[in-house]
């Protein structure tokens, strides 16, 4: 999004359920009296999500719905106006990688998803003023009381409206992206939403990247000397001269060695040729000598 600047307007779309549709408003109880969706959802179940670790112990869809209130009101604090965000970015990207988010082998770690010290680090992190978003969350509807909250009532509509049912997906120009969610189908479905020749310096400058993501990270730079951890990759003249003279030495070596062979294999079969001849003709004239012999007798 800060790549692109006021050339693409972002907007992010936190994913809730109407708890009220689902059946687990305040009237619903099990046999034991209590609301089956309570850890679920916010106060008498009327916002709702999903459990993402899936155990008793762990995060429970209520934690989610509160993060999902809190980044609606950094967005409309510190987004809304340019469509940037830059604020909200290095919110998300703080909380994902100290409070709960994907690790480096795949999985996924909550341990500090709700853990009030490692959002209060990541707000700081980012810049944010916690005020001004603790009273985004008061205002548009306290979710420890059974009120509609505006925010969530307009991702609903939107969710509604759009038919997204897939999480999480991106439209560019109202339109859905099929496939796998990467950086590099998003980055070329916003760039070919420009007509030819209007679109954003930075989509030129990447497009032919082999890899679009470090492109727009270095703002155009598509040399390949960094690879994703940003490390060093070429290789220097002296190690590329000593490796192609060990690759030369090897491939002389291998060839001089089959030549070798195919010239051994060569004088066996000429002298076997040769020696095929011969015998024959010696055993000839043994045979002719023994008849005249006999003729003498």
């Amino acid at each position: 999004a800060t790549a692109l600047g006021n050339r693409a307007y972002f907007t992010p779309h936190m994913s809730v359920y109407d708890g009220i549709k689902m059946g687990c408003g305040s009237n619903r109880t099990d046999y034991d009296g209590v609301n089956p969706c309570s850890d679920l959802c916010s106060e008498n179940g009327r916002y709702c999500s999903t459990d993402p670790d899936g155990t008793d112990g762990g995060i429970s869809g209520q934690d989610v719905v509160k993060e999902s209130l809190r980044r609606e009101c950094i967005w409309k604090v510190y987004g809304k106006d340019d469509g940037i965000g830059k604020e909200w970015w290095e919110y998300v990207t703080a909380f994902h990688r100290n409070c709960g988010g994907a690790t480096d082998d795949g999985r996924y770690d909550y341990k500090h998803f709700a853990d009030p010290h490692c959002i209060r680090n990541a707000i700081s992190s980012a810049k944010i003023d916690s005020k001004k978003v603790e009273e985004c969350e008061m205002e548009s509807g306290r979710l420890d009381q059974d009120a509609p909250n505006t925010l969530f009532e307009e991702q609903l509509r939107f969710r509604e409206k759009s038919g997204a049912v897939l999480l999480p997906s991106v439209f560019v120009n109202t339109a859905l992206i099929r496939g796998t969610i990467e950086f590099a189908t998003v980055f070329k479905a916003v760039c070919a939403g420009f007509r030819r020749g209007s679109e954003p310096q930075i989509c030129s400058d990447c497009a032919q990247c082999t890899n679009e993501y470090q492109c727009v990270r270095r703002g155009g730079d598509c040399s390949s000397k960094n690879n994703d951890n940003g490390t060093t990759t070429h290789v220097s003249i002296p190690v590329f001269v000593v490796s192609m003279t060990f690759v030369v030495l090897l491939f002389a070596s291998v060839g001089i060695t089959q030549w070798r062979r195919t010239q051994d294999q060569m004088r066996h079969q000429v002298r076997g040729i040769i020696m095929g001849e011969y015998i024959p003709v010696v055993g000839g004239k043994k045979n002719i000598a023994g008849l005249s012999a006999l003729d003498k007798d």
